[in-house]
């Protein structure tokens, strides 16, 4: 008994050591199977990555894309807001027989810049700032396109026993107060380009007070004319000296108001832009005046004569 149960279990050994290596067999098989899987998973995840490399490659061409179109807008916006309109408006090639017209006074009324306006030739409106309708008219001026101008009330010579506007300048003021007071016409007075002087014949004559005025309108970029109501105004000459767009009026075309004297000082004028190349004209919203310049301009104008704006003849 003893040595059947001694054989038993050695059959029991042999069994157990015969499936020893079946087992590393099969455990070999599943390690090889396991090592199969996760290599077929690292190739997948290999081969996936050209998929996600695109991706990225995609991702890394978009901004330039952007570049072209934004440099494209720089140039279309420098093609608009670029000073290039404002050449054109201010073209210094002036042919011989070249007029401006500036309408002084204005602001006092609508209906008087409507008739100018209906004349359908370049006009420039210079406007008082202060007067009841001095916004308004600036408006229409603007709403027509037509040049306006601020038209500065400056102290005249015995200004003190003449109609004198209250927001004008004067000699005795602070320079603080004339930058406040020139301040307050440009609200006044809206899409101006340039001023010139309303009287003036004491102020004008005056370097310092002129070099203060003529500093705020460079800071605003606007040309200057000077009107001339005196012989020995520094206006023009301190303006050029100064690097400001400026000229000076070269007539007054109603100090006498009745339309054949009116129309004989215009004709005078295109004289004198046929010889000289071209002539500044002065003049005001007085009746015979408007009929005047309704009925000579168009006239002026089939005879070769070229109208502009007053800041065509600046230079």
């Amino acid at each position: 008994m003893a040595q059947r149960r001694k054989k038993g279990v050695n059959r029991r050994k042999k069994a157990g050591g015969g499936g020893r290596p079946l087992v590393a067999l099969l455990i070999t098989v599943i390690v090889l199977v396991l090592a199969f899987v996760t290599l077929e998973k690292l190739k997948k995840g290999a081969g996936e990555k050209p998929a996600t490399a695109p991706k990225e490659e995609v991702r890394q061409k978009m901004p330039p894309r952007p570049e072209p179109s934004s440099a494209g807008q720089k140039g279309y916006s420098s093609a608009v807001v670029a000073p290039a309109p404002k050449p054109a408006k201010k073209a210094k090639q002036v042919s011989p027989g070249t007029v401006a017209i500036i309408v002084d006074d204005m602001g006092n009324s609508v209906e008087e810049a409507r008739a100018l306006l209906a004349i359908n030739l370049p006009v420039t409106f210079s406007i008082i700032p202060g007067l009841p309708k001095a916004k308004a008219v600036a408006e229409a001026v603007h709403a027509g396109g037509r040049e306006v101008m601020l038209h500065i009330p400056m102290e005249p010579k015995g200004y003190e026993k003449k109609p004198f506007e209250k927001n004008g300048l004067l000699l005795a003021q602070s320079d603080d107060e004339i930058v406040r007071r020139l301040d307050s016409y440009f609200r006044t007075v809206p899409y101006a380009d340039g001023a010139n002087n309303h009287m003036g014949s004491r102020f004008t004559e005056d370097p310092a007070k002129m070099r203060t005025v003529l500093g705020v309108l460079k800071g605003k970029g606007m040309f200057f004319i000077d009107s001339k109501t005196t012989s020995a105004s520094v206006g023009e000459k301190l303006a050029r000296e100064m690097g400001i767009e400026t000229a000076s009026r070269s007539f007054f075309l109603d100090n006498t108001q009745k339309v054949d004297a009116i129309r004989k000082q215009l004709d005078q004028a295109a004289a004198a832009a046929r010889k000289h190349g071209s002539a500044i004209a002065i003049c005001h919203p007085h009746k015979p005046t408007i009929q005047a310049l309704t009925a000579a301009m168009p006239q002026l104008q089939k005879e070769g004569i070229t109208f502009v704006t007053a800041s065509q003849l600046v230079r």
